[in-house]
């Protein structure tokens, strides 16, 4: 089982801030999340290097004893060259389909979830609400960029250890200020 960790809350809007930390609730959750993931089995953490998934991460390497392995294929989706508000085209990116985004973003979630197949059961993976939407999507065969809305530390589950990879339980979800 791979373990797929939305970040806490930020301490600051991502439209605000390229790379924000955690609020104080942020924190709360983070160690609420470590301790959800340890009574389920986790016992290694891979992390996006953004700094919110850093601090999420943080509260299970602490009570997990362990060391997450910062990984850039897990982090947040990039902005494409000459768009110069991130928050308009992630609206609308949100709101697409794979097939809109083209080539090179269905290259990207596959190369997560290459990554993730090759991680070791019982891992949990720090990242994004879109990276998170990425694999599901892809699993499922869904076309659709928001398969579901994971809130702040959700936690969803996903097996592949068999010949298909599934998607055995989607994380709790809430708003969130993207959309």
């Amino acid at each position: 089982m791979i373990y797929l960790v939305r970040h806490g809350e930020a301490a600051a809007s991502w439209g605000n801030h390229p790379d924000p930390g955690l609020s104080e609730l942020g924190h709360k959750q983070a160690e609420a999340a470590a301790a959800t993931l340890i009574g389920l089995g986790a016992r290694s953490a891979v992390c996006s290097p953004m700094q919110r998934c850093r601090d999420t991460a943080a509260a299970f390497e602490r009570q997990a004893d362990v060391t997450a392995q910062i990984e850039p294929v897990v982090s947040e989706i990039e902005t494409p060259v000459g768009v110069h508000d991130r928050v308009e085209w992630l609206r609308s990116y949100m709101a697409g389909t794979w097939e809109k985004e083209g080539a090179a973003h269905d290259a990207w979630r596959k190369k997560i979830a290459e990554a993730l197949s090759l991680l070791p059961d019982n891992t949990a993976v720090f990242s994004h609400f879109v990276a998170i939407n990425a694999v599901v999507s892809l699993i499922d065969q869904d076309s659709r960029t928001t398969v579901f809305r994971p809130g702040h530390c959700s936690i969803t589950k996903v097996d592949f250890g068999g010949a298909v990879p599934r998607v055995i339980e989607y994380g709790s979800q809430a708003a969130t200020r993207v959309l």
